[in-house]
């Protein structure tokens, strides 16, 4: 059924695809290199208890019946592998089932991480990649034309993502309205990036002119995606323009790399052809492709699906209740999504320091831990880490604006009392070199950044002032003479 069919969307096609390949090797990445110390069998929140303690555990995964470390990490290197294939562009030359299955195989291989993820893996974009690794398993290969319909239903969860973060902006703090929330965001974001300051230090007129642009691209272009080309393609680029700002002043692991590929979704060869000077091809090598009765009927299938689906996030936003970053159903697929609905006005970070000194009281002794991505060292230039996922560094964010006394955090301090060598090696600087401190202790500061005067005058970029002791002094205990 040619109207099912889109040979003009091959380019597309290709984003689509690799990009979403790409992003799922760095999702496996991040996990291989982190989740054993976080949520291993001897990590702060380890999934086996976590198991034990869910035995009416309903969500899918692999880890269900058995987990571990071992496990994880063949999960994750075969994830990677699949998703290099992907990237490379080996599956799409065969039949469109042998995409669809290598898609599906990352999408459940990735939904057993996240299942068991617990608050590390709690994020809007784990579900987001989850929900695009489906829908992308249905674009095919290059034996037929894109789907007509599946292209609609991922530009449909773009519009969800970019739509739905608006207005959980305008319905959420009054800074989003008055065009004030700028003047605070790039200071306080979870972790900021290398040219993250020099976006704070922006005259504020210009900040207000971010907040109105970003209401533009996010309350009224996302309705152009389904406009004709070549204003789908219009309506594109300006997705694509805001999130790589949002790219270059901020680490937000691949939301925003997320958005960019499902915005080069709209976007049509032809349109492309006349961006870029290219001649007309000959023959489009899509155009005299057909899809076989099979392949028609699985996509349709699935497009009856994700509509069914689609019906409670509409009403999430249009609902005055709008739930953010919501999943409606087990396997995430057609979810809600936002973020910042109410921008931190203080940047509150906790500090955590060791000492070799028996006495705790002291003052001279204490040394401070650098984490890789949170600000610490008043004078080192934040690090752009993005797509990558930090995940002990964006929870370390959220302790003082929930509660400090969180159990990870604790299991945290005590692996740093035992200079346990995979949690160290989540850190930028161990300042024992692997020795055990006697005692830790967790301080607050209030951080904010360095004005060009302040930063001229001795070099450091941030300014800070301690608030309160949040945890005090901890011990292991010793044993005696020791």
């Amino acid at each position: 059924m040619w109207f099912l069919e889109a040979p003009d969307y091959g380019f597309a096609r290709q984003v689509l695809q690799r990009g979403t390949a790409a992003l799922f090797f760095i999702a496996f990445l991040s996990s291989f290199n982190q989740f054993p110390a976080l949520l291993g069998e001897h990590g702060l929140l380890p999934v086996p208890r976590y198991m034990e303690r869910s035995r009416d555990y309903g969500r899918p995964s692999l880890f269900r019946w058995r987990y571990s470390d071992r496990l994880l990490r063949l999960v994750c290197v075969a994830g990677m592998v699949l998703a290099l294939l992907l990237v490379a562009g080996l599956p799409q030359l065969g039949p469109p089932w042998v995409p669809l299955v290598v898609f599906l195989a990352l999408w459940l291989l990735y939904m057993s991480v996240v299942n068991v993820g617990q608050t590390f893996y709690g994020f809007g974009w784990e579900m987001l990649l989850l929900e695009l690794g489906f829908t992308v398993a249905f674009l095919g290969s290059e034996e037929v034309p894109p789907p007509r319909t599946i292209l609609l239903l991922l530009l449909w969860l773009l519009f969800r993502l970019e739509f739905g973060a608006g207005m959980i902006k305008i319905r959420g703090g009054s800074e989003w309205r008055d065009l004030t929330a700028l003047y605070y965001h790039h200071e306080t974001q979870p972790m900021p990036g290398p040219l993250s300051r020099q976006a704070h230090l922006l005259p504020k007129p210009m900040h207000r002119m971010e907040v109105v642009g970003n209401h533009f691209a996010q309350l009224v272009v996302p309705f152009f995606l389904f406009a004709p080309q070549p204003l789908a393609s219009v309506a594109a680029g300006i997705v694509i323009f805001t999130q790589l700002w949002l790219v270059a002043s901020g680490n937000f692991a691949w939301l925003n790399w997320s958005a960019i590929v499902l915005a080069g979704g709209a976007v049509s060869d032809p349109v492309l052809r006349a961006v870029f000077g290219l001649p007309e091809p000959a023959g489009s090598p899509a155009a005299g492709l057909q899809s076989p009765v099979w392949w028609t009927a699985v996509v349709l299938a699935v497009t009856l699906l994700l509509l069914v689906l689609s019906y409670r996030p509409l009403r999430n936003l249009l609902s005055s209740g709008q739930l953010m970053n919501a999943s409606f159903n087990r396997w995430q697929l057609v979810n809600t999504y936002g973020a910042f609905g109410t921008v931190t006005k203080h940047r509150v970070e906790v500090v955590v320091e060791g000492t070799l000194d028996a006495d705790p009281d002291g003052t001279e002794g204490w040394r401070e831990y650098g984490f890789k991505g949170k600000p610490g060292d008043l004078r080192r230039l934040p690090r752009q880490w993005a797509p990558y996922h930090l995940r002990l560094d964006w929870l370390m964010w959220f302790l003082p604006l929930r509660t400090i006394h969180e159990p990870w955090f604790y299991a945290f301090l005590h692996k740093l009392l035992d200079a346990d060598p995979a949690t160290l090696r989540l850190l930028r600087l161990d300042p024992f070199d692997g020795g055990r401190p006697r005692w830790v202790r967790a301080r607050t500061f209030l951080y904010r950044f360095a004005s060009r005067a302040e930063f001229r005058e001795n070099g450091e970029r941030w300014v800070r002032l301690e608030l309160y002791e949040a945890i005090p002094p901890l011990s292991l205990p010793r044993s005696p003479g020791k």
